[in-house]
């Protein structure tokens, strides 16, 4: 194998895939590597930690065809070190040749064999198509209330529920509740299905930065995310995502519309004294045209915020996980948002009054 290639385009391919290739000492050796591939006019790196794995596109020069395995660290580190813009790889009997014009290192490389095998899934037909950006702006609406959980793993990842003219992602740690709804004018869904996406997967997704469309293939238990330059292989979660419908308010007792901005900034001020337990209390009294955001701790003091809102409905006083609220308020895209409570023990709404497609449930909790 013999390729020539600019070095950005083959760091910018690494930082793409580094992030799932294993440090833990625990982990198989093998997983410390990537693989070097020639295909068609470029060639591929690939890596995998066994649930999920990344292979990147690059173009390059390809002088000779061939395939190799190599360390991903020390490969990584050199790449990042080159004083050059143009390298060559060069792999014969297992060394790996990296050299520019006034550099060269002969990396000890592994049989290709060796390697797990990133397992092949039909792409027949595409369940999604549409913008890889539309698609990450939807996962970042969501993404936000999902948690690793060894007991509950169908709580570890997103849930993509399709029919036939669009589909939901929702999440849920079972304290949260996010769910965002895409319709078929950003994408083309050809499949009604459903399945849960890993958290650390979706999280990948996020992080791929191109401009173009994604296309998604489920086979089995199984699913690939495909842009022209990437390939995010995944293992699906198995297992009932909870059946949240019953806890989405059906009316409301008390709907505040509150700036997004302002409403941000008092939470911060009263992160300050939001006491261990990490709470904050939303106050509205029948008659007042504001709201106050409160929150305390016995030995530092106490933090009293009044911010003007519209407000209707009952009276009431809540408390909150401050943490938990203010990311779902950052799930808001409009200046204003709707805050619609259902008394002081009972699912919380936050959504936007301008937009219906999403919204982000909260549980009060009892104040310590």
């Amino acid at each position: 194998m013999k390729i020539i290639v600019l070095k950005n385009n083959l760091k910018n391919a690494l930082d793409g895939i580094s992030r799932i290739i294993s440090n833990s000492s625990l982990s198989l050796p093998v997983l410390k590597n990537i693989i070097i591939k020639t295909q068609g006019g470029g060639f591929l790196i690939s890596a995998t930690n066994l649930e999920t794995a990344i292979t990147k596109n690059i173009a390059g020069k390809i002088v000779r065809e061939g395939e190799i395995m190599v360390p991903a660290a020390i490969f990584l580190g050199i790449i990042n070190n080159l004083p050059s813009e143009r390298s060559e790889l060069e792999a014969s009997k297992n060394i790996l040749t990296i050299r520019t014009d006034n550099y060269e290192a002969a990396l000890q490389a592994m049989p290709v064999d060796e390697f797990p095998i990133i397992p092949k899934i039909s792409k027949s037909q595409a369940i999604i198509k549409g913008s890889l950006i539309a698609l990450k702006s939807a996962l970042g609406k969501v993404i936000s209330a999902a948690q690793i959980s060894d007991l509950r793993p169908e709580l570890s990842g997103v849930l993509f529920s399709l029919d036939n003219s669009s589909f939901k992602l929702a999440a849920t740690d079972s304290f949260r509740l996010a769910e965002k709804t895409i319709s078929g004018a950003q994408f083309k869904v050809s499949a009604g299905t459903k399945f849960i996406l890993p958290l650390k997967t979706a999280q990948e997704i996020m992080r791929t930065e191109e401009d173009e469309d994604i296309s998604v293939y489920v086979d089995g238990k199984q699913v690939v995310f495909e842009t022209k330059g990437t390939e995010i292989f995944s293992r699906l979660i198995e297992g009932q995502f909870p059946d949240y419908e019953p806890i989405i308010p059906k009316e409301l007792e008390t709907e505040i519309v509150l700036g997004k901005e302002e409403l941000l900034n008092a939470l911060r001020l009263a992160n300050s004294f939001s006491s261990r337990n990490n709470e904050v209390r939303i106050i509205f009294r029948q008659g007042e045209k504001a709201v106050g955001i409160h929150s305390s701790d016995s030995l530092l003091g106490e933090s009293k915020y009044l911010l003007p809102a519209k407000v209707k409905g009952e009276a009431v006083e809540v408390v909150f996980n401050l943490k938990y609220l203010v990311d779902g308020i950052k799930n808001i895209d409009s200046a204003d948002l709707l805050l619609g409570l259902q008394g002081d023990s009972r699912p919380a709404m936050i959504k936007s009054p301008e937009d219906p497609s999403g919204f982000y449930i909260i549980m009060p909790i009892k104040p310590s």
